[in-house]
């Protein structure tokens, strides 16, 4: 009883009795404001857009530092309460999901791009700083942050997925793109995984750390950091759309452009079901059979149409048609459109009630079969799958 009224906790009552006991510690170091206990609060930040139900932490807590985070670790370390990294809430492979309640770590506040140093194409961003964030603050540069897993991802949480996306096979993954990382460990160290702000973009001085941690999909302790390359933005680009009678003769066509040096920036497939739910999602006109879409880059505007017209001619060979091309940004971006909807395209399909998301790598020149090969297999046992390569 206080003042002859029941005090009652201003927490939720079901959250875990360890958490509970750690609020005021955290409030103490954040602030109140920035430690949320309500429900609604938890339920944001209960799931990404992945298909794997829902769990809530037992609290959100909103750092500003990385001090703050490596004390609010040590606590959580002390009580052996759990602590799950959050970012943009992009993600389609349920990592945010509190299985086991703890702490959720929302980074977003940490949003600040520290330093780019145009000279030596590189940058330093905090926790909270997204991928268009980025490349915005990059505009005067000339310079750019190429990976584009197609969401408005935390670069730092792209490095934790290890993201990829359109570019990949022009400018690779983030594991070729991260050159060093802050990182705040289970028991609250503070750990440089190539040395305190050390942009150096080779070293054989012990063990490959900043590669350990890329993937690592916050197992292994908070990133806080990322130290990552950036590239020369490019001055002109075309694109490609053509569409193909089968699997086997788009990636033939994939095979024999990768071999003849063509400067490719993008390569992306989809087959007949994936193409049918774009058309129908981005009220878009394709041919309902597999489809290609490739971007290139250069120095001229003669150099991307002779790349475009080049593969046109080995799009033909291969049984290729209803082939579209541009220079034009405007046109460019219809001609993605579907590849960057194709995620909430398949969703929105009324049959599916969920979505599987895997990722299969393998060689090119055996692709030909395993590509066709395992999509008879799949569909075998799930009757209806959707390819997007």
């Amino acid at each position: 009883m206080f003042g002859g009224r029941i005090f009652v906790r201003r927490f939720s009552s079901f959250i875990n009795k360890d958490s509970a006991l750690l609020v005021p510690r955290f409030e103490k170091i954040l602030g109140a404001e920035n430690v949320k206990t309500t429900a609604s609060i938890r339920e944001q930040h209960s799931h990404d857009e992945s298909h794997h139900p829902e769990k809530q932490p037992d609290m959100v807590v909103m750092p500003r530092s990385v001090e703050q985070v490596s004390a609010i670790i040590k606590l959580c370390n002390e009580s052996r309460v759990p602590v799950v990294p959050f970012g943009a809430g992009s993600g389609l492979e349920g990592g945010v999901n509190a299985v086991a309640g703890g702490v959720c770590f929302d980074m977003m506040q940490m949003n600040e791009v520290v330093e780019v140093n145009t000279e030596d194409f590189d940058c330093v961003v905090k926790a909270g700083v997204t991928r268009k964030q980025l490349n915005s603050h990059l505009h005067d540069t000339g310079l750019f942050f190429p990976v584009d897993p197609g969401a408005d991802a935390s670069v730092c949480a792209m490095a934790a997925t290890c993201a990829s996306g359109t570019n990949a096979v022009r400018y690779g993954t983030m594991r070729q793109n991260v050159i060093n990382l802050e990182v705040v460990l289970a028991n609250g160290d503070i750990l440089y995984t190539a040395g305190k702000r050390r942009r150096t973009r080779k070293s054989a001085a012990g063990y490959n750390l900043t590669s350990l941690f890329v993937g690592s999909e916050g197992t292994l302790g908070v990133i806080t950091e990322a130290i990552v390359r950036l590239h020369a933005r490019p001055t002109h680009i075309s694109a490609v759309a053509c569409s193909f009678p089968t699997l086997h003769q788009a990636v033939n066509t994939v095979v024999t452009i990768l071999g003849c040096c063509v400067p490719v920036a993008k390569i992306e497939f989809m087959d007949h079901r994936m193409v049918i739910a774009c058309n129908k999602f981005t009220h878009l006109s394709l041919a309902e059979t597999p489809a290609l879409f490739l971007e290139f880059s250069g120095n001229t505007d003669e150099e991307v149409k002779h790349a475009a017209s080049f593969v046109g001619n080995i799009c033909a060979e291969n049984g290729g048609s209803d082939f579209k091309w541009s220079h034009l940004p405007e046109e460019i971006d219809a001609l993605f459109k579907a590849r960057h909807d194709a995620y909430f395209a398949i969703l929105s399909e009324r049959k599916l009630h969920k979505i599987s998301h895997f990722e299969n790598c393998s060689n090119f020149f055996s692709a030909k079969n395993k590509v066709f090969e395992g999509k008879i297999r799949i569909l075998s046992r799930l009757n209806k799958i959707s390819l997007l390569l």
